[in-house]
């Protein structure tokens, strides 16, 4: 494949990714991505048969975004719990500052019941196996370990897929909410390691 070739594949992608996210798989037509990438349409055929198998790549890459860069993280054998929380927070607030659009794109996507997309990051056995679930098992033998992801999950997470409902509402302005988010990148570490070190009532 020429360097011509491969640039105009990844223009291909980076525009089927871009309307894919803005108007989803049923709303999106090749011609579209045609034109946001500024080709023809008998080009884009060229490289990509059909719709489904361009967002099959697209969700690929997105599934690989959102959780690929996250693995190396919390699989480290060497680093502690409390370096992994600071780490992961920065990564996530970084990947989601860029891809504001990317959570509940995904979600949609996996909770399809045809969706094979669960195949690609082998999640569950990450959830059993890896460093964070044992360091979390270890400071917090009483806490089931789901709290405490569902909790971080929620708090990194959930403010981009709210942002939409605080835009209608004029809660926030978009200049006002990524200083927000920088806020929160300092403050959930914090929340975090605070959690861990609460104990349970019996």
């Amino acid at each position: 494949m020429t360097e011509k070739e491969l640039s105009t594949e990844e223009k291909i992608l980076i525009s089927a990714s871009k309307v894919f996210t803005e108007k989803g798989f049923s709303g999106t037509r090749t011609r579209d991505i045609a034109e946001e990438a500024g080709i023809n349409l008998a080009l884009l055929n060229y490289y990509f048969r059909s719709k489904e198998k361009l967002f099959e790549q697209v969700m690929k890459a997105k599934i690989v975004l959102l959780f690929g860069q996250i693995l190396p993280i919390i699989t480290d054998e060497k680093t502690t719990l409390e370096e992994k929380i600071d780490l992961t927070t920065e990564k996530y607030i970084d990947i989601l500052s860029k891809n504001p659009n990317l959570p509940v794109f995904v979600i949609s996507e996996i909770q399809k019941k045809n969706s094979e997309l669960t195949s690609i990051i082998p999640i569950r056995k990450v959830f059993n196996n890896s460093s964070l679930i044992k360091q979390i098992k270890e400071k917090r033998p009483d806490m089931n370990p789901l709290h405490f992801l569902v909790t971080f999950l929620g708090m990194t997470i959930f403010p981009f897929v709210a942002k939409p409902v605080f835009n209608a509402f004029q809660i926030i302005k978009d200049d006002e909410f990524q200083q927000f988010i920088e806020e929160r990148r300092k403050l959930i570490p914090v929340w975090v390691k605070t959690l861990l070190e609460l104990k349970m009532e019996s």
